[in-house]
């Protein structure tokens, strides 16, 4: 386990800038999600992490320890591709000891360590076959052994299950998350995939244009994103704008959406699951957020029912209600409704 800090970290392509007097500390054993949307710089910052970029400007520390000039293969980290990047040719058992019989580690104590690795990633028995006779999510599961046999200070995963089918992808969630804890690794990994990074991360990072936008554990990066761009990446958003008055935002109509404290940003939003809708008059007197509108689409998906409303007070995009199908009706196309939801959940942003 390690401690990884990250200090001022700039990297230009050409007149291009990847990275942006970028600074975070990774703490020691925390499972971390790098997002953001491609191109963003998340990559170059987990290949500079990994040795394979070298930044212009800043200083990257493993416990305390300069790092900047240590190659790759002394680095004392693991990584893990989104290819995998499997030797075809050697055995499951062969492509997990690579990074030990380089080392020079003897073959009896890379047996033993394979037999260990197999057992974590639950591939036993599967130790002769080739990478060709596996299934996706077993193949990610030896390119994880590979990483961890070398007993890694850092983990390293660049869109580690971007190549598995949705299902698969949750069922390798839970498992990656589970090795992770159980080996206690220090995991720094990167992904577009907004419901991955919550389900899996300790702490999340939203990167942008090279820049750190915003740190946090999920759930408050989620319920209280600091900009639009991180409201919206992370999720869907419906967003106010309008004139600052005590602890409401004036709509052009002079309609006030109103939030639990004095607003600090003439911006704010809030997320569709945190709307409720009413037939048109049926909204109860407790919501002290109230809109009028009409239902342009109900799109029904079984579990759940997202809105799309329009509403005489919005100038812009239609409000989107998400609501969980629990009555099983659904308003149908030109409902007249209300729209309500309390001021703890409009969250002022900055633009």
């Amino acid at each position: 386990m390690s401690r990884v800090d990250v200090a001022n970290v700039s990297k230009r392509y050409g007149n291009l800038p990847a990275l942006h007097h970028v600074s975070i500390s990774f703490l020691d054993g925390e499972f971390f999600g790098l997002l953001g949307p491609s191109g963003s710089g998340k990559t170059t910052l987990l290949r500079a992490l990994a040795g394979f970029v070298e930044p212009d400007e800043g200083a990257i520390s493993f416990d305390g320890e300069r790092v900047d000039s240590v190659p790759v293969h002394k680095r004392a980290i693991g990584m893990v591709f989104q290819n995998y990047a499997l030797f075809p040719h050697l055995t499951v058992s062969g492509n997990i000891a690579f990074g030990l019989s380089v080392r020079g580690v003897q073959g009896s104590e890379i047996e033993r360590r394979v037999q260990e690795m197999l057992s974590l990633v639950r591939l036993v028995g599967l130790g002769a076959r080739k990478p060709r006779e596996l299934s996706g999510g077993q193949q990610q599961r030896v390119a994880l052994a590979r990483a961890l046999i070398t007993s890694p200070k850092v983990l390293l995963l660049d869109e580690p299950l971007g190549a598995l089918d949705r299902r698969l992808r949750q069922a390798m969630q839970v498992e990656l998350k589970d090795i992770q804890r159980e080996t206690g690794v220090t995991t720094i990994f990167v992904t577009h995939d907004q419901e991955e990074a919550l389900t899996l991360s300790d702490r999340i990072g939203i990167i942008d244009q090279g820049q750190l936008i915003q740190i946090g554990t999920p759930h408050d990066v989620y319920e209280r994103p600091l900009t639009i761009f991180a409201a919206q990446f992370l999720g869907d958003a419906n967003v106010f704008s309008g004139q600052r008055s005590g602890s409401a935002i004036i709509l052009h109509d002079g309609t006030r959406i109103f939030a639990s404290a004095p607003a600090t940003s003439e911006t704010v939003i809030v997320r569709p699951e945190k709307m409720l809708v009413f037939a048109s008059g049926n909204a109860p007197d407790k919501f002290a957020n109230r809109l009028s509108g009409k239902v342009l689409q109900a799109i029904y998906s079984g579990a759940s029912v997202t809105y799309h409303i329009s509403a005489p007070a919005l100038a812009g995009e239609p409000l989107v209600v998400f609501l969980q199908n629990r009555e099983g009706d659904v308003l149908a196309s030109g409902a007249s409704v209300t729209v309500a939801w309390s001021p703890d959940h409009t969250v002022p942003v900055k633009r």
